[in-house]
């Protein structure tokens, strides 16, 4: 398979996008282009009902009945997707003090979730309790930084993923946040935090060199930025040299557009995140055409609710 990369223009086209109006293919003939649609959330925080009226911020909003109509109507008009979440699926509402989880994940498989990392407080049940609930997830948990092979999660997650969507591949792997001093060592047992960034190099490296990907994502639950000294999406993606995008969690950040920061080879790594509760569906339009050098990525953060 040849090779593909991004087409040269497309991102004049984002604005447009972002209000429903001309695709990728309004400047480009649509044989040409193969177009994969990444929707993806973070810290769902057991949100499986919309917050209440009550006249507070989030009102109304957030909720999985809006994301489940929203992601079953981008999949209608967009041939090759993937769905996405990177950490903190659990606590927060009674569910998960109630259900341990089973619910969140039963829901996600329901909406076709591809792959997940973790965040920290998806060990708040413990690593025995999220194992426990793993048999309702029809999607793998994917993660390069914690070593899980004193733990009952030895050999039970993935260090990375490749799909394979309309010729191209997308290689995917994860990373999470040091749980020391984050969650109690109960929790996690014997698991052993990495470096993030070695190890989201490593694997990126590997899937990108000797795999054959096309394009790498990292599901980062580090955070977006930070003043103090701790590592971050903006740390990872300045540092690294073979990831193209880092959909993060962890700090509840909602961008109306997702940030671009230059990697040690100076390229371009597309960093994003969504907020928090499901209230907006991130989603990213890749469109490959063959032969061209340079890329850009049409995005949008769409509103639930």
């Amino acid at each position: 398979m040849q090779r593909r990369t991004f087409l040269k223009r497309v991102s004049t086209a984002s604005s447009l996008m972002a209000l429903g109006a001309l695709p990728a293919e309004a400047f480009y003939g649509a044989e040409e282009l193969t177009r994969i649609t990444i929707m993806h959330t973070n810290d769902m925080h057991s949100r499986i009902e919309p917050f209440p009226m009550d006249g507070t911020r989030y009102e109304g909003r957030g909720g999985v009945a809006r994301r489940a109509a929203m992601i079953t109507n981008i999949r209608k008009e967009a041939e090759h997707s993937l769905l996405l979440d990177a950490g903190d699926i659990f606590q927060g509402t009674p569910y998960f003090n109630l259900f341990g989880g089973e619910v969140e994940f039963k829901i996600m498989s329901k909406m076709g979730y591809d792959a997940a990392t973790f965040g920290n407080h998806d060990f708040d049940g413990g690593i025995d309790g999220f194992e426990r609930q793993m048999p309702y997830a029809n999607f793998p948990f994917v993660i390069s930084n914690y070593d899980f092979r004193n733990t009952i999660l030895n050999e039970k997650t993935k260090e990375y993923l490749i799909f394979e969507k309309g010729g191209v591949k997308i290689g995917l792997t994860g990373v999470g946040i040091e749980l020391k001093g984050m969650v109690p060592k109960s929790l996690y047992k014997e698991t052993q935090y990495l470096d993030p960034i070695k190890n989201a190099n490593r694997v990126a490296k590997m899937l990108k060199k000797e795999l054959d990907c096309d394009y790498v994502i990292c599901l980062s639950h580090l955070g977006f930025k930070y003043d103090e000294d701790k590592v971050s999406d903006h740390d990872l993606a300045a540092q690294s040299r073979d990831i193209d995008m880092i959909i993060g969690g962890h700090t509840h950040t909602f961008l109306d557009a997702p940030v671009v920061v230059k990697n040690k080879r100076k390229k371009p790594v597309i960093i994003n995140q969504a907020g928090w509760a499901g209230i907006v569906l991130g989603r990213l339009d890749l469109v490959f055409e063959r032969n061209k050098k340079n890329k850009c990525v049409t995005c949008q953060n769409q509103l639930i609710g």
